[in-house]
Formats: C-alpha cells, sequence, structure tokens
C-alpha cells in the first residue's frame, strides 16, 4: 500500500546502541521544528508495549504502522532505532517501497570500543554491562541494495544533523504548521 505524498520526507537512521541515534533525530526534529514525527524504537518497543527485541515481535508492526499513518498525515517522518537487519530488514524494505516521496537511510557506524565510551555515560549502563552490549553489537549491519548512507564516528552531532537536513531537502523546507 502506497504512503504519504511526493512531498513527504521518510528518514531511516539505524545504528548499534549508543551510536548517537537518538541524538541525531532528535536534532533533526529541533532543528526542522513542528511537522516532523519522530519514531523511536526504543520509545514504541520499551515503553509503549514494553517487549523484548525478538523476531516477528509486536513492536514491528507498530513501527511501520505509525510511521505509515504519520506520513499518511502529510508528517515528514525518522525512523530511528538499532533495527537489526535480520528483523527489521522486511519492514523497512516495505516502507521505502510503500513512500511516494523522498526516501533516504542512513547507518551510524561506530566502532565497538567508541560505543562502549558512549554507552558509560548513558542511563541504561548501570542496567548493560559490557558482555551485553558486546552480544548486541553487530559490525556494519547493512540493509542489502546499498539503500543506506554510512557516517562514520568522526561526523560529530551538529555535522551529522546537518548532513542530513541538507542532503534530505529539509533543510530548504519549511516547517508546519500544526
Amino acid at each position: 500500500m502506497r504512503v504519504g505524498d511526493e512531498r513527504t520526507r521518510l528518514i531511516v537512521l539505524r545504528g548499534n546502541s549508543a551510536s548517537g541515534k537518538s541524538s541525531v533525530a532528535a536534532g533533526v526534529r529541533e532543528r526542522f521544528g513542528r511537522g516532523l514525527a519522530l519514531v523511536g524504537q526504543d520509545n514504541l518497543r520499551r515503553s509503549v508495549l514494553r517487549e523484548r527485541d525478538r523476531p516477528g515481535a509486536a513492536n514491528i508492526g507498530l513501527i511501520e504502522l505509525t510511521a505509515r499513518y504519520a506520513l499518511d498525515a502529510g508528517y515528514h517522518v525518522v525512523v530511528e532505532g538499532i533495527l537489526d537487519s535480520g528483523r527489521y530488514g522486511a519492514m523497512l524494505a516495505r516502507l521505502r517501497a510503500g513512500h511516494r516521496g523522498p526516501t533516504y537511510g542512513y547507518y551510524l557506524d561506530v566502532p565497538f570500543a567508541e560505543t562502549l565510551a558512549r554507552h558509560a555515560t548513558k542511563p541504561i549502563a548501570d542496567e548493560v554491562d559490557e558482555a551485553r552490549l558486546r552480544e548486541w553489537y553487530r559490525p556494519r549491519d547493512l540493509l542489502p541494495g546499498g539503500v543506506e548512507t554510512v557516517i562514520g564516528a568522526d561526523s560529530g552531532l551538529a555535522e551529522t544533523v546537518e548532513r542530513i537536513l541538507t542532503e534530505t531537502g529539509l533543510a530548504e523546507l519549511p516547517a508546519l504548521d500544526r
């Protein structure tokens, strides 16, 4: 089923834990203003459903449904999360294929040592130790077909936000009065 229109932007922002996805997504939203929906995997999976990340879990469909709804309502959408390619790849492919407007994919590629250092600064650090983080870590877990732009750890937050705003055309679009 087709979703959104030729003006709506769909941005998929993926990467390992502590790669900066949530900060980048929040930065894009803050810089753009109203009219950009933020569909966060952690929010839907952990907070809304309180569900474990496993194949076929309900959050996969909820992410897709939420993104589709927001696009159809005329919002630009950033879907962000680890979004493991094995579990979420088919859903993301459907979302891409169904979107009428431009779609962009970004993968934040951060080495494990840097991931570990960043993770230590997060509130969840007390609950998730290095062994668990290592279990979750998937180096270069790119989606097939070259649909993602890889952004390395050397790109700072402000630089990454600006790059995404510019490459997606959001920097040139007005916020929506909603």
